[in-house]
């Protein structure tokens, strides 16, 4: 057996089909260990450390930084025995080849030597490749000359045979060709103007049509080939007036005429997170019938609570946010709805009324936009929700939330007001039934026992699926959380 094993990339988790390498946290000669992380990759969930499966020495990395590789296409090779000695340097997995062997290979002469592959041409490992019953060939291979364009040597044997007779010239008449309008020439440009030019045939049209000159163009395409672009900047360059008569003068200088093109324009890949949640936010949207509810809140009374909340002995360790009082809010108002916190079954026609709330929390990060949960967050103490709500946020931002952290959502928050946003009309994950945008928090006129005073005031919207959720319902759901945070410590002694 092989001593070199070759790791694949693993399935991390629901499905995914690819990722991509976002690191390599070894390099090739580098000894590892068992479980050791070697390769950091972004899947369509989050970026995870993937460990070793074999301690040895890296001898091959097959895909570096920045490449989506399929599930299962291996992505590093790994020497388990590396206390046996040396291995060849071109396939460290296979045996030395012999003296014997070496010798028995066939060179091909550089003379008449034509593209590897080709019959006649040398094959990988210096041989000549030929067909069965046929010799190498003697002579080089030779380009065929294009239709219409001069040969490169003048010496070149003519394309008819000698006896042939020569072409009867037209005598009708000669259309007068179109105007040509010549982009300014270039050096590259002159040196091949006597040359074929290369350019596919509709470019050659399009230049026809536009009366552009194909040898005055220096062309950006694959072996300096004349692009469609190529022309149309110069048929606007040629057409364009002088910048002195158009552009204004700076300084004594004239201005350029702006120009709207590729170079202008950045091009972002569509891929990992930012790629999955747009697949999910395109299937919530045009699957559940989204209806939204706004209410606008005082919640003076709950920020003198978190003030209260931060000076008690349990709480004086952890960061205590206004949003841990809108999770337990939500968390309450379910278990007085529980009918919000279901899923809608179209394959067994049901609707799935969940008894435990894994409470997703959405996080903006560099990758995108993604909502991990905290699991069975109804059964937590209010200081062990604090707990889960900072350590969610932390992993969210580092890039490292695993896969499972992100499934089995049935209730989801999302905080708008940390970027000075009052509310919003936020998508529901898939599979849940309610969302809950949190507004900012802002002071402002309010009438407050019948006297208008500046008060703590806020927005929420609430988004739900209204196969399950009604008016009613979500009318009452929002009710209930605004009036906790209206009164947090009277809704904790009257309603649990």
């Amino acid at each position: 057996m092989s001593r070199i094993k070759e790791f694949t990339l693993p399935d991390l988790g629901e499905g995914l089909t690819e990722g991509e390498i976002l690191g390599w946290l070894v390099k090739v000669g580098d000894t590892i260990e068992l479980n050791q992380p070697i390769v950091e990759v972004e899947t369509a969930k989050a970026a995870v450390e993937i460990p070793a499966k074999w301690a040895g020495v890296v001898t091959r990395i097959f895909h570096e930084a920045g490449t989506t590789v399929e599930v299962g296409a291996p992505i590093v090779a790994i020497d388990t025995d590396p206390s046996a000695g040396p291995l060849p340097a071109d396939r460290p997995d296979l045996p030395a080849p012999s003296a014997e062997s070496l010798a028995a290979v066939e060179v091909a002469p550089e003379e008449g030597a034509v593209e590897p592959g080709l019959i006649g041409g040398p094959a990988p490992g210096g041989r000549t490749a030929v067909l069965v019953g046929y010799g190498p060939r003697t002579v080089a291979a030779k380009r065929r000359p294009r239709t219409g364009t001069p040969t490169a040597s003048p010496t070149a044997a003519p394309a008819t045979p000698p006896s042939a007779a020569p072409a009867t010239q037209s005598t009708g008449p000669v259309p007068s060709p179109a105007p040509v309008i010549s982009a300014p020439p270039s050096a590259a440009a002159a040196v091949r103007a006597g040359g074929p030019v290369l350019a596919k045939p509709p470019v050659r049209k399009l230049a026809k049509d536009l009366g552009i000159d194909l040898h005055s163009l220096t062309g950006s395409g694959p072996l300096g080939s004349v692009t469609r672009d190529d022309v149309q900047r110069a048929a606007a360059a040629a057409l364009a007036p002088a910048p002195a008569a158009t552009g204004s003068a700076v300084n004594g200088s004239a201005v350029a005429p702006a120009v709207f093109e590729a170079s202008r324009e950045q091009r972002i890949p569509i891929k990992g997170v930012r790629k999955l949640t747009a697949e999910n936010m395109v299937a919530s949207a045009f699957t559940a019938p989204h209806v939204t509810e706004f209410l606008t809140v005082d919640v003076t009374r709950s920020m003198k609570s978190l003030e209260r909340l931060k000076t008690r002995p349990e709480f004086r360790d952890v960061r205590v946010s206004p949003l841990l009082l809108v999770a337990k809010a939500v968390l309450l108002a379910v278990k007085r709805h529980p009918m919000v916190n279901s899923t809608w079954s179209g394959a067994t026609n049901e609707i799935v009324v969940k008894e435990y709330v894994n409470l997703g929390i959405a996080a903006a990060t560099e990758r995108g936009l993604i909502v991990p949960n905290i699991k069975d967050a109804g059964r937590l103490t209010l200081r062990e929700l604090a707990d889960a709500l900072n350590g969610l946020v932390q992993v969210a931002k580092s890039g490292k939330t695993p896969p499972s952290d992100m499934s089995g959502g049935t209730f989801s928050i999302t905080n708008v007001g940390v970027f000075g946003v009052d509310t919003g009309t936020p998508i529901l994950p898939p599979g849940e039934s309610a969302i809950l945008a949190f507004g900012a928090i802002r002071p402002m006129p309010w009438v407050h026992k019948g006297k208008i005073k500046i008060r703590q005031v806020t927005t929420l919207g609430l988004s739900f699926d209204h196969r399950i959720v009604d008016g009613e319902l979500g009318s009452k759901f929002l009710r209930d959380v605004g009036a906790f945070l209206e009164d947090p410590e009277g809704a904790l002694l009257s309603w649990t």
